[in-house]
């Protein structure tokens, strides 16, 4: 079987000939692997055998001046399209930090709304006609990432603060974020769709959840956010593909209400924040296709993430809807030589 044939089984909630692997290494992670041996030029997909998602993504910022403030041999500051101001420091797969953020009031968001255009640019047509045909040649899933709700409104342009306050005190201007961002996904990828370019799969990043909880309890996530993921959804099933939502953090008490919206899959089932995994299958299992759940901080560990596949995957596979993976990314602490324990193991016991 090729990926597409793999993973449509899983969302499919039947067998296949395995479980699929998909995941998402640091760039130091790969740079690693090739230091240790892995070919020069060589996709990891094709080194380890594991399946393979072709990408389209889309840029609805607005588009703000982007400059360095500042630049040492640590670190450099800079503003973002977003108009966040951060601190990006030189180290290997280093977090940045955010310093300031611009778009904070209701004034601020209607300039940067008034930005936010559909500029042509704004979709990677040269990315999809030199690599589409050969994506669907070499049977890859297809996903198109959405850019919309919670978490890339208060991460990317925001702030998390004042994106909390506003849920409370301003709601409207709240709202209007979010259905302007899904108003100009929507656009840009029907446009995408009706040049002929079709994607197997909607996927968005809303990170809900944050160690043993969520920012916001479930009756201000079915009041204010979940309408927009509903209507996210609706898109995706309208033109016949799947949704999948990715949600980091520990969002167990929203589970009722994401399953509500309609989504069909949902990652990356966060170990380390809270999520179990083996119980969200008992209970939401014939419903939600999942990846991950798989605990990225044992992976350096070859013991220990071996004796957790061998524990987790006979059970999340079962009647498909499942799909291997780490529950955030693979770190540059993971040697080549432990992913390819790993790999090795999911294809054993994840056989069907």
């Amino acid at each position: 079987m090729n990926s597409y044939e793999r993973i449509k089984r899983m969302y499919e909630h039947r067998e296949a000939d395995r479980i699929p692997i998909i995941d998402d290494p640091w760039k130091g992670t790969i740079r690693r692997w090739h230091r240790e041996g892995m070919p020069a030029g060589m996709d990891w997909c094709d080194y380890f055998d594991v399946d393979k998602v072709g990408i389209i993504e889309i840029d609805i910022s607005p588009r703000m001046p982007v400059k360095v403030l500042e630049e040492t041999d640590r670190y450099y500051i800079a503003t973002s399209p977003w108009g966040v101001t951060m601190k990006h420091f030189k180290e290997e797969d280093s977090t940045p930090e955010f310093l300031d953020f611009t778009i904070t009031t209701e004034e601020t968001w209607e300039k940067a709304k008034q930005q936010m255009t559909l500029e042509d640019d704004r979709i990677p047509w040269q990315l999809l006609r030199e690599n589409y045909d050969k994506w669907r040649a070499e049977g890859r899933w297809i996903r198109g990432v959405f850019w919309f709700g919670f978490d890339v409104t208060h991460s990317w342009m925001m702030g998390t603060e004042n994106m909390l306050v506003a849920l409370i005190e301003e709601p409207e201007l709240v709202e209007d974020m979010f259905a302007t961002y899904l108003d100009r996904s929507k656009k840009l990828f029907s446009r995408i769709w009706d040049a002929g370019y079709h994607f197997d799969e909607m996927f968005w990043y809303d990170d809900m959840g944050y160690k043993g909880t969520t920012f916001f309890s479930p009756n201000m996530y079915r009041n204010l956010l979940q309408p927009y993921h509903t209507r996210a959804v609706k898109w995706a099933h309208d033109h016949g593909i799947y949704a999948q939502l990715h949600s980091c953090g520990d969002v167990h008490t929203l589970l009722p209400d994401i399953v509500a919206t309609g989504v069909d899959a949902l990652n990356p089932l966060e170990v380390k924040a809270g999520m179990d995994a083996i119980q969200i299958k008992k209970d939401w299992g014939d419903k939600l296709l999942l990846r991950g759940g798989i605990n990225a901080v044992l992976w350096n560990d070859a013991e220990k993430i071996i004796a957790e596949i061998n524990e987790k995957i006979p059970v999340l596979k079962q009647n498909g809807g499942f799909i291997f993976s780490s529950d955030h990314s693979i770190p540059n602490s993971v040697s080549l030589e432990n992913m390819k324990r790993i790999v090795e193991e999911v294809k054993k016991v994840g056989r069907y």
